[in-house]
């Protein structure tokens, strides 16, 4: 409430500065702040953090209102105020930017605080800082440049800017104050954290860590910042594993806190998106508590800060990596800087704890004029005798960052100034005039003139404003390293913006990390092999997962996988399942040990079967031969031997021929076969009934009446073969589904009707011949062929009744396999059944091959 308070009447009191003249000058300028004055034509103002920590402030209006004690004096920010003063002195001897014109200027001290930031720019605009009268009023300030921290900016830059007052910073980067609504009047000449979060995401990303925690100021420049990272980096699937918050002020339970977090964390790699000043006491508190091993990745806050670049925070800071802006060299700089003398500088209340920070002395000026009274009472006099050291770090100028920014600050304003002063002479080309006053000159022109401000100072480098009052993104990758016993900062690489986007360039053979030359690592878990994908673990962030194998048929060919990439539908994961290789292609080969042996079974049928054809060649006169019609027993023992050959046809890889030919070829020759075998049993049949009484049926059925059961029969099943081989005939297929890992070689049957048919008549004429040669089983004959018929008709259909089944649940190329095995198996049943009994007589009892001892039970039964 405070704080509002103030606001408020702030915005009040500067309503009334030009309505009310001299009692606005002297109200607004009694706060009694120190400040670093120097008289000019034109006036620039001035806000740096000369003290890093206010001890007590006084927030309420009084009868006289004092500034608070401000302790830390901070040598860093003093430099920035000397290279104002520098940079002023620089423009006033120039004769060709504001010639005739001097610039003055009026710093004050923020003491890091937004309340003394906001008091301060208010007692810069009022035009008086302590004077007792209303006729001792400044000049107005027509620019200010303020501040280092990004809320003491803000507070600033949205008191100025609904009154045009031009404000120019050289230290804050937060993106917020990008808000040309907000702060219409800001500038700055360092680049907005909108790119140094690309930036750090893109350090991230380039070191593969997935899994860092973060460290944040309580402020606008921590918030901000920090969220701006966040969402850049979540774009990487990178992981926030915790962010602490800290601040100068804070008390020490508040940075235990944070150190306990980090102490409890897996986390290796933690960014600090924090300014020095709010960074240094948790520094120091992993220092004492000797917590290393942890890479840091710094802000440009403090990766170049001169305070924490020490041995001691080198122990637990070492190695630490992060961006900073570019870097100058200002030689002319230094004798200015070492000609710094308390004696010699009257304007400057801050020079007496200047000198007592390089030399360790109080000057002797009068102590009221100290910001630090009460702690340079404590301090000895000064002899006179003392000497600055020109090696201390102050006064090295070969690597100046935030330094050369309020640089190009100042002469940002001065050409800004410049081109507003002098206009182009219409008579005279490329020649200026005055053209205004420089008591008429309003803050809001000289911003507006900020805005299209385009020069190349005295260094090369390019000096302008965007749509936001930003300069160009450009930064440099600084390394902590330890180098001669002193901590320096390294640069490398870089980080700029291209024509296609944002480059980053890194020597990452030079950086020396927290853990060496070796590149920490940063994941929640490990990255997943190949050959696995990721599976999110409940409850917790998607940088810890667990890494889940890929199930068969899918790979994960690279690491870090999401998913697993089903393969080809001809392909297969291998055993690592990161790659997918070609399947097994698998048919019955005759390369095949199965392959082998049903060949060689096959073809022992076929010199069985042929053997028989020239035994009953050889002894076709015999009554054993002759009793069994001759004929038909050799166009038997033919077919026989074809369905012997068929099973060759079913082996090998499948071809369009092939697979017609071993379907048509089986169904032809086994129907043949049965149509014989049904000759045989009808003739037994009636020959049987022929011995009858009346009985014609034997002269009815001769030779010729066999031959054409045999062939009818055999037509039957030649058209049904015919007809599917035209309208859908069998064809090579592959098939994936009895086994992922194979592709089985197969003939598709084309049509399933057609196929059914063919093994339906062949079933058909096979049960008729087993009924008619049961009838026949009990003939009076010594050879009665129709027993043995009998018993080969069951052997076919148990064979075949029993193949159905197993054909079916038979995978690959077994289902082959069984098909072959029916064939052979019916096949042998057949010529053994028949063949066998009759080769046994006229091989082995040739004394019983006679047609008395053939034919002795049938006319004994006719005696």
């Amino acid at each position: 409430m405070a704080k509002l308070h103030e606001s408020l009447l702030c915005m009040i009191l500067f309503l009334k500065i030009e309505a009310e003249g001299d009692f606005a000058c002297k109200l607004l300028g009694n706060f009694g702040m120190p400040s670093i004055f120097k008289q000019g034509d034109i006036m620039l103002g001035a806000i740096f953090p000369l003290f890093n920590k206010e001890e007590s402030l006084n927030v309420v209006f009084q009868k006289e209102p004092h500034g608070g004690n401000c302790v830390g004096f901070d040598l860093r920010a003093y430099r920035w105020a000397q290279v104002m003063m520098f940079t002023i002195k620089e423009i006033n001897e120039d004769q060709s930017l504001l010639p005739n014109i001097t610039l003055g200027y009026a710093i004050f001290d923020s003491c890091a605080s937004p309340t003394n930031t906001l008091r301060a720019a208010l007692t810069l605009v009022s035009g008086q800082e302590g004077t007792k009268s209303a006729a001792e009023c400044r000049p107005p300030i027509c620019a200010v440049i303020a501040e280092s921290g990004s809320s003491q900016s803000a507070a600033a830059a949205g008191t100025l800017g609904p009154f045009g007052v031009p404000m120019v910073s050289y230290f804050s980067t937060c993106a917020c104050l990008s808000d040309k609504l907000k702060y219409p009047t800001f500038f700055r000449t360092i680049p907005s954290d909108y790119h140094q979060a690309k930036a750090l995401a893109s350090l991230v990303k380039r070191f593969g860590w997935s899994w860092i925690g973060a460290i944040q100021a309580d402020n606008d420049y921590g918030r901000n910042g920090i969220l701006s990272f966040t969402e850049e980096v979540k774009k990487f699937g990178v992981c926030i594993a915790f962010i602490g918050t800290v601040l100068r002020t804070y008390p020490r339970s508040k940075i235990l806190e944070v150190v306990e977090t980090i102490k409890q964390s897996t986390v290796r790699v933690i960014l600090a998106f924090v300014p020095e000043g709010d960074l240094y006491p948790l520094m120091q508190e992993l220092v004492m508590q000797n917590i290393t091993g942890i890479q840091w990745i710094a802000s440009e806050a403090w990766i170049t800060a001169a305070r924490p670049s020490t041995i001691e925070i080198f122990h637990s800071f070492g190695g630490a990596i992060g961006f900073a802006t570019r870097k100058m060299a200002m030689p002319k700089l230094k004798d200015f800087l070492v000609n710094i003398n308390p004696l010699a500088v009257q304007q400057d209340p801050f020079v007496r704890d200047f000198w007592k920070t390089i030399v360790g002395c109080d000057s002797g000026l009068t102590r009221e004029s100290s910001t630090s009274t009460h702690i340079l009472a404590k301090s000895k006099l000064c002899t006179g005798d003392e000497k600055l050291d020109p090696a201390h770090v102050f006064f090295n100028v070969t690597q100046l960052r935030v330094s050369y920014n309020v640089y190009k600050a100042v002469y940002a304003i001065a050409h800004a100034l410049h081109n507003f002063i002098f206009c182009l002479n219409e008579s005279e080309k490329n020649q200026r005039k005055v053209c205004i006053n420089t008591s008429q000159i309003k803050p809001r022109q000289v911003s507006d003139h900020l805005k299209t401000v385009n020069f190349v100072n005295s260094f090369g480098e390019a000096v302008f404003f965007d749509e936001n009052g930003d300069p160009p993104p450009s930064y440099e990758i600084i390394n902590w390293q330890l180098r001669d016993g002193e901590v320096q900062h390294v640069t490398v690489g870089h980080f700029i913006t291209s024509a296609h986007g944002y480059e980053l360039v890194i020597e990452e053979e030079n950086i020396i990390w927290s853990t060496g030359k070796v590149i920490p690592k940063a994941v929640c878990t490990e990255i997943c092999p190949t050959g696995s994908r990721k599976a999110q673990m409940k409850g917790k962030p998607t940088c810890c997962f667990d890494c889940i194998p890929c199930a068969d048929g899918t790979i994960a060919n690279t690491t870090g996988a999401t998913d697993c990439i089903p393969c080809p539908l001809e392909y297969w994961s291998n055993k690592a399942k990161d790659q997918c290789i070609p399947k097994n292609i698998e048919f019955l080969s005759y390369n095949d040990g199965m392959g082998i042996a049903l060949t060689v079974v096959s073809l022992s049928g076929v010199c069985l079967a042929f053997a028989t054809i020239v035994v009953f060649f050889n002894f076709k006169t015999t009554p054993i031969v002759k009793a069994n019609n001759s004929e038909l027993s050799f166009l038997l023992l033919f077919s026989l031997l074809l369905c012997f050959l068929c099973p060759l046809t079913f082996i090998g890889e499948p071809t369009i021929w092939s697979c017609m030919l071993r379907h048509t070829a089986f169904g032809i020759t086994f129907a043949l076969c049965i149509s014989c075998v049904l000759g045989k049993t009808i003739v037994v049949v009636t020959a049987f009934r022929a011995t009858l009484p009346n009985n014609n049926m034997a002269r009815k059925f001769g030779p010729v009446q066999q031959r054409i059961i045999v062939f009818s029969c055999t037509t039957v099943q030649i058209c049904i073969c015919v007809l599917w081989l035209t309208l859908n005939p069998p064809f090579p297929d592959r098939t994936f589904k009895q086994d992922d890992k194979k592709i089985i070689l197969e003939c598709n049957t084309g049509s399933e009707t057609a196929f059914y048919a063919v093994l339906g008549y062949i079933g058909l004429l096979s049960a008729v011949c087993l009924v008619l040669a049961f009838l026949a089983r009990k003939l009076p004959d010594n050879f009665n062929e129709a027993k043995f018929i009998t018993f080969s008709m069951l052997i076919f259909c148990t064979v075949w009744l029993t193949f159905i089944p197993a054909y079916v649940s038979s995978p690959g190329k077994y289902t082959v396999a069984v098909e072959i095995f029916a064939i052979l198996s019916s096949t042998f049943g057949l010529l053994f059944c028949i063949f066998a009994p009759k080769c046994y007589i006229i091989l082995i009892k040739p004394e019983k091959n006679t047609r008395n001892n053939v034919m002795g039970k049938l006319r004994t039964k006719r005696l």
